[in-house]
Formats: structure tokens, sequence, C-alpha cells
């Protein structure tokens, strides 16, 4: 719904020359869309170390349009995600026990648009059984198959490994020193499903509770039922690897450009277009205390699906990691979409 940027609670008070970069890197994927090519060309010439300069390119060329979900809710959930550390080997041994998968031969992907156009987007994962595309195999059945010859690294730690598939993307420190990025690279078609949503209809943690540290907090309590827990999400994400030629560069999101810590979100790209600029009202994590800052479209999961549906990403760090674990918040959001020619 039309807005103008007066409503956008907290606007003023933004240093806009934080959201700046990211919103250039949105750029060079919007700027080769006829909605976009005026404002992303006039957005290169605007000098970056003026916060005037950019305020005035924003109220200028954009309008802001409140979202609203179809059942009139103009409120939605506010998650974090992080960027972790793990430890990881090249090889199986001593303390790294716990495979990370590169994408199986056996992976079909089927883009289904091919053959019904308004399903664009949308594809379907399995494998060939005889001459029958079947579902590809679920968490619990990849836990028990052999997958040898498909680990990309061997890590230390189990629980973060299965936390490392929700963040999407994250670092390896290996045990020669070097640290690599692993990625997102493909996922086996099931549906992600919530361990902590699980947690709590067993009766075993309330909703308050169950933040990344209170879920592991519960793994640590209940050793042998960590296999059961993590059976909850079918959901299982293959990784590939990375160069990390610049460590103060975020890992890449789904629009394909790096993502910008406390200025890239995730979105559901079926409800909100990947790369536009939103502006976000909520609180900080675990906190009544306002968060209401310009943020880009960067990036999607498996968690995030809805209108008013939002992953904010904090970046990498221990600080990041408590933040993102503790960040369950309501929130609003208006796209700031380019006014009509």
């Amino acid at each position: 719904m039309p807005a103008t940027f007066a409503e956008l609670p907290g606007w003023a008070r933004d240093d806009l020359r934080a959201a700046w970069p990211a919103f250039l890197s949105s750029c060079s994927v919007l700027g080769k869309r006829a909605d976009w090519r005026e404002s992303c060309t006039v957005a290169r010439t605007v000098d970056k170390g003026s916060e005037a300069a950019i305020r005035l390119f924003f109220e200028t060329f954009l309008q802001p349009q409140r979202v609203v979900a179809p059942d009139g809710s103009d409120s939605g959930l506010v998650t974090g995600y992080y960027e972790p550390l793990l430890r990881g080997a090249r090889k199986q041994g001593g303390p790294y026990q716990t495979p990370l998968y590169r994408v199986p031969d056996d992976l079909l992907t089927i883009e289904l648009a091919g053959l019904y156009p308004d399903l664009k987007g949308k594809r379907l994962r399995g494998r060939l059984q005889g001459r029958k595309v079947v579902p590809y195999s679920s968490r619990a059945e990849i836990a028990q198959a052999s997958f040898t010859g498909k680990e990309l690294l061997w890590v230390e730690d189990s629980v973060e490994a299965f936390f490392l598939e929700v963040q999407g993307s994250g670092r390896v420190q290996l045990d020669s020193g070097e640290t690599v990025r692993v990625a997102y690279a493909d996922q086996n078609g099931h549906p992600y499903k919530s361990i902590g949503k699980w947690l709590i209809e067993q009766g075993e943690l309330t909703p308050e509770q169950a933040s990344a540290q209170g879920i592991k907090a519960w793994i640590a309590g209940h050793p042998t039922r960590k296999q059961e827990l993590f059976n909850a999400n079918p959901s299982y994400v293959f990784f590939r690897e990375e160069k990390l030629p610049d460590p103060s560069i975020g890992p890449k999101g789904s629009l394909g450009v790096p993502l910008t810590p406390q200025r890239s979100v995730a979105v559901d790209a079926s409800q909100v277009p990947l790369g536009v600029p939103l502006f976000l009202s909520t609180t900080q994590a675990a906190s009544d205390i306002p968060m209401q800052r310009l943020v880009m479209a960067q990036d999607t999961g498996g968690a995030i699906k809805g209108a008013i549906r939002v992953d904010f990403f904090f970046g990498f760090g221990t600080e990041a990691a408590e933040n993102a674990g503790r960040m369950k918040q309501r929130g609003q959001v208006w796209l700031l979409l380019p006014k009509p020619q």
C-alpha cells in the first residue's frame, strides 16, 4: 500500500551511508531491469560520503510501499542469521568425524517452468529409480547411507554442522591453518522443518527457550536424542567450497552479491522481489529497543515464507552469532520501489 517517507518510523534517524554500499550491490542486478535502470544509473553518481545526498536520492526516485499480508496484518516475524566459523580438515581423523557433503551426482533438479510457465522459479529435486523420478533421500536416510567420496570437508562438531545448514554458508578453519568458505550449493528437495518448533511441540522447550542457544543447551543435556532431533528436519543442504580472499567481504546471497552485515536480509522471493531496498521497523534481539533501518533483500532461506517474513543478516563473529540466535521479533516492512514514470 502506498506510503510516504514521513510514515517510516525512524527513517530520519537512520544513517543511510551505512546502507549505500549494499544498495549499489543490489543495483548491479536491479540496474539490468527497465524499471530500475534510471534509478541505478543515477545512484552511481551520488556522493557516497554525503548522507544528505543519499537521502535526497531515495526520496526523489523511490516510493515507499507498506507490505500488508493477505490476512490484513501489517507485521510479521523477524529472525536473524550469521556466518559461523567451524573447525575442520580435508580428511577424516581425530576430532573431525562429521562430513559436509558436496552435491551428489544422482541428485536431479527438474525446472517446472518449461512445462508450466506459471510455476516459474519452482523446481523439484529427486533421483532416478529405474525409469521413475522419486524423492531424494531425507536427512534421516542420508545419515544412514554411505556417501563415501562425496565429503567436501570434515568438521569436529555435528551440532555446528547442522546449524551451518540453517545459516546457508560459513567458514571452516582447517587443521592446516587455512580458512575457507563453504557456500550453499543445493538441497535435497525436502521441506525445511524447524527443530525449535519440534521441541516446543514435544513439550521439551517453551517458545521463549527455543533460541539457537536454548536448542544447543537441550542437545547438550540429551546427547542420545541428537540425531532424533536433527531428523525432525528432513531438509539437507549440500555445500561447495569457495576461496576467502578478503575476510571482510560477506558470503554471497541468493541475489549473487556479497551480503552486508546488518544491511542485508533474506526474504520470500515469491512475495518480495530480490534486490529491492526495504525499510525494516523491528526491535533488537530479545529486546524492546527499536531497530529501524534501510536494508536490502539479497537472500532467501528455506524457513523464510510469507509476505512479511524477514531474516536479518548479522554478519560474522561471536556477537553476530549471539544476536542471530536470539532474534525472534515482530516487525513491519516497507518496499522502496521506483516511482512510476
